[in-house]
């Protein structure tokens, strides 16, 4: 069994040669990637970094400020955060967003035809499904035969439960940006997505949403399921649909804000159609991730515990030790995790915000790569160092890669080459860098041990015999056929230390005693301090040298 690593990317800005680079700037000033221009090359470099799935984001369409013809109801700017909008803020479900297609009236085709590449490179396909919100002006114009959110809704009342939106009877809804063009109009205001009940929410709110309304009366915390709500139902409709262009699944968009009496039945539901489906839950409360996995979720991002250690150890703020923390939080549902150092919410590991060089994240992309028994996460220029360090707009220079706005990034654009997808135009230590990730990736995805064999922490026998064990961490992976000791260094400098192994371990990994115990080095980068006998590895350790900002993968 593979393990599941994941490539998300914005085909908006992934594939986007255009040259421009104007803050705050137009489609046509800064152009935007295409679906067709994702071709066999550019799939095969995401295959070589060990990569199973790509997390295609972006792909249906919202608000933006961009007019096309065939959208019946525009987008007003104050209720659009940036030029292109936010892939979050949906104003069709039903809809490829049109910035992404070489010919408009083909979208819908050229996705599918995306998704049949995608397939061909031997890679699976996943894209968002946003259900917490929908954009302030949602209205399909791809479906006109189902109905519209909000169609028999009684907005003289705050809840109903069959109401699709919350609504503050009597009130206007005042945007926190004004300035932008006409003004824009909503009577009797609905609650934003982030379960901002006013009608004046502030800049810092998700203003330019509606939340959806899935039966809980918030007024009182009765959630109602019987009779079913509308949403659950529509929503239900929109999942099947996409699902029927091939996808292999959703990474779904703030999973926890949804009740989850809803995942478990429209889970079940999608599964009678489709027993593969793939569910990916963003969650942030680790005191409901047993909840949402016994839901249905295949997988769920571990932020709070995993993200957040990782990258207080990456930036010297924890001990490595601290990572043993991760496996006794999350013992219930490890096998649920998805870890990640970086997606469109999160800073850039090579930004001045993280950790200032792209070098400090290898040691952790070890770990994220080979510790869990869950998924992993990769985002789009991550391989190659990306700083986000870019001001784009809407997006100010925050450490991270904009969502909101047509942009050039500029690792990604030297990468693509032209549509060559070669790296043509990379420096040599970028070269490099991604050569590293696709090494660790071919190196996990060849073992199935790395994948789902057993874990063993080894702190416990060796940070107390290092010089400087916060900057050490140490474990094994082990099946019936394959044994690993994975080892990596946070600190700036090479680290000499002696690798202890139990004999309890040994045990559990099935050596006999006086087995012959021949290290092979799978990343090349170990320095061995001698060779050591079968029976001074085992009583006393192996030696090394781990190099700075790296780590080592032994087998035995």
């Amino acid at each position: 069994m593979a393990k599941t690593i994941i490539y998300q990317l914005l085909p908006r800005l992934f594939s986007n040669t255009t040259t421009g680079r104007v803050k705050n700037g137009t489609l046509a000033e800064n152009g935007s990637g295409k679906l067709n221009d994702i071709n066999e090359a550019a799939l095969k470099g995401i295959a070589d970094l060990g990569v199973s799935h790509v997390w295609y984001t972006g792909v249906i369409r919202h608000a933006s400020v961009t007019d096309y013809p065939f959208i019946s109801v525009k987008s007003n700017p104050n209720v659009v955060k940036g030029k292109a909008g936010s892939p979050y803020a949906i104003c069709d479900y039903y809809d490829i967003d049109p910035d992404l297609a070489t010919d408009v009236d083909r979208r819908l085709d050229e996705w599918m035809e995306l998704v049949n590449r995608t397939h061909k490179a031997g890679l699976k396909v996943i894209m968002d499904f946003v259900p917490n919100h929908v954009a302030r002006q949602y209205h399909s114009d791809a479906r006109t035969d189902v109905p519209q959110f909000g169609d028999g809704d009684e907005p003289d009342k705050a809840f109903s439960p069959g109401n699709n939106f919350y609504y503050m009877p009597g009130a206007d809804f005042h945007a926190p940006v004004s300035d932008l063009g006409e003004p824009y109009h909503e009577n009797p205001a609905k609650a934003s997505g982030n379960d901002a009940f006013t009608p004046s929410p502030s800049v810092y709110d998700w203003y330019e949403t509606v939340k959806l309304n899935y039966g809980r009366d918030y007024t009182n915390g009765i959630m109602h399921t019987d009779p079913r709500p509308d949403t659950w139902s529509k929503m239900r409709d929109i999942l099947l649909y996409w699902i029927e262009t091939g996808i292999d699944g959703f990474r779904v968009d703030m999973a926890e804000m949804v009740p989850v009496e809803f995942w478990q039945w429209v889970i079940r539901q999608i599964r009678v159609r489709n027993p593969q489906v793939v569910f990916i839950a963003e969650t942030y409360n680790i005191a409901q991730y047993k909840c949402y996995s016994e839901a249905g979720f295949n997988l769920l991002y571990d932020k709070v515990n995993y993200y957040d250690t990782v990258r207080d150890v990456v930036c010297g703020n924890k001990p490595a030790s601290d990572i043993t923390h991760i496996w006794h939080t999350n013992e219930s549902v490890e096998r649920s995790m998805l870890y990640f150092l970086e997606n469109h919410d999160e800073q850039r590991v090579a930004s001045d915000f993280f950790a200032g060089d792209a070098l400090k994240g290898r040691p952790a992309y070890i770990l994220t790569a080979t510790m869990g028994h869950g998924g992993v996460m990769l985002y789009a220029g991550q391989e190659l160092g990306e700083k986000g360090m870019d001001e784009e707009g809407f997006s100010g220079r925050d450490g991270r890669t904009t969502i909101f706005d047509y942009w050039n990034v500029d690792t990604l654009t030297r990468y693509v080459n032209g549509l060559k997808y070669d790296g043509g135009q990379l420096t040599d230590d970028e070269k490099a860098l991604r050569k590293w990730y696709e090494q660790v990736g071919q190196v996990v995805q060849r073992y199935e041990a790395l994948a789902t064999g057993d874990f063993y922490d080894l702190m416990w026998i060796n940070q107390h015999i290092w010089v400087d064990a916060s900057k050490l961490y140490a474990f094994l992976r082990y099946d019936r056929n394959n044994r690993f000791l994975i080892a990596v260094n946070f600190a700036n400098s090479p680290r000499r230390a002696i690798l202890r192994i139990p004999a309890d371990a040994w045990r559990l990994m099935g050596s006999t005693w006086n087995e012959c115990i021949q290290p092979s080095d799978m990343l090349g980068n170990a320095v061995y301090i001698g060779r050591e006998s079968v029976n001074n590895i085992k009583e006393r350790g192996l030696e090394i040298v781990i190099p700075a900002h790296d780590g080592v993968i032994l087998s035995f």
